[in-house]
């Protein structure tokens, strides 16, 4: 078989552009599980409201990329808040199915309040100038935004890891989920610590979904179209882990791609086959500890 090099690692390119934002976003369902133990399936929904919130900051408040990457990510992750307020604290002690069906149904809402404003053609936001063009590596082009992303998004992948593995913050938060009356004994608040956690969960939900307007456009759809893939990269990695959730993300990203070149018909199953042969093998998942 003769392989063709540019389409290779234009396949490969593809693949890690899309390892990014499984990361991304496996990376904030990884620190909700593992703080909340609350499956949030409304992350795909929350990713949709990231980029939804850079156009509308761009279109009424005239705030261009740079500052959609600060502010979107924090109204999101407010939002996040009042839903964990309103409804995911009285769940805690619950079964998971009991949070997954609510985020389920609140992801249903929100896609389709979405949907029925802004139809499902998708909407136009403009790569930042700083970051048209191309840079030629010789055996492929690459696109700077598409640089800017990967680097972005493995940067603050490390940034959150560093900060609940090696932080006094982290330590808090990890001993919070494992035995909150000591925890509250240091003179902690724990519930607004779950609930700040929640939202810096969603907010990194919101990141990627500003990231990814420019490249897939805003589209109502565009949670719904990933979310089950980034459970899947979940699963494989180890629910509640958070380097699982890096790793897996950008590694199946690759194996993704790679698959597209070799053999195209299972580029959209892969990764499931993955999950179904890691689920047999290791049910905790590769980085994930056994109950």
């Amino acid at each position: 078989m003769d392989i063709n090099l540019p389409a290779l690692f234009g396949q490969l390119l593809i693949g890690l552009i899309n390892g990014s934002f499984y990361a991304l976003l496996s990376l904030g369902l990884a620190v909700i599980f593992g703080m909340l133990n609350i499956i949030n399936f409304a992350h795909g929904a929350q990713y949709m409201m990231g980029a939804f919130a850079a156009y509308f900051l761009l279109q009424f408040a005239g705030l261009n990329y740079w500052w959609a990457l600060i502010v979107a990510p924090v109204l999101v992750g407010g939002v996040g808040i009042l839903i964990e307020r309103a409804f995911l604290q009285w769940l805690y002690k619950l079964d998971h199915l009991y949070g997954l069906l609510l985020t389920f149904g609140l992801a249903l809402v929100i896609q389709g309040l979405f949907r029925h404003q802004y139809g499902s053609s998708g909407l136009p936001y403009q790569i930042p100038p700083q970051l048209t063009g191309v840079r030629d590596l010789g055996f492929t082009f690459l696109p700077n935004y598409r640089a800017w992303v990967v680097v972005f998004s493995l940067a603050v992948c490390l940034g959150t890891w560093f900060m609940i593995e090696k932080t006094r913050l982290g330590a808090y938060l990890r001993a919070a989920t494992e035995n909150p009356t000591l925890v509250r004994a240091f003179g902690i608040n724990v519930p607004r610590m779950i609930t700040l956690t929640y939202g810096f969960g969603v907010g990194l939900a919101a990141l990627a979904g500003v990231m990814a307007a420019p490249i897939y456009a805003v589209n109502p759809t565009m949670g719904a179209d990933i979310i089950i893939v980034v459970f899947a990269v979940v699963v494989i990695g180890g629910m509640g882990s958070i380097m699982g959730a890096i790793v897996t993300g950008f590694g199946l990203g690759i194996v993704e791609g790679l698959t597209k070149y070799f053999f195209p018909e299972a580029s959209n199953t892969v990764i499931f086959v993955i999950m179904v042969i890691v689920l047999v093998t290791r049910p905790a998942g590769l980085f994930g500890r056994a109950a």
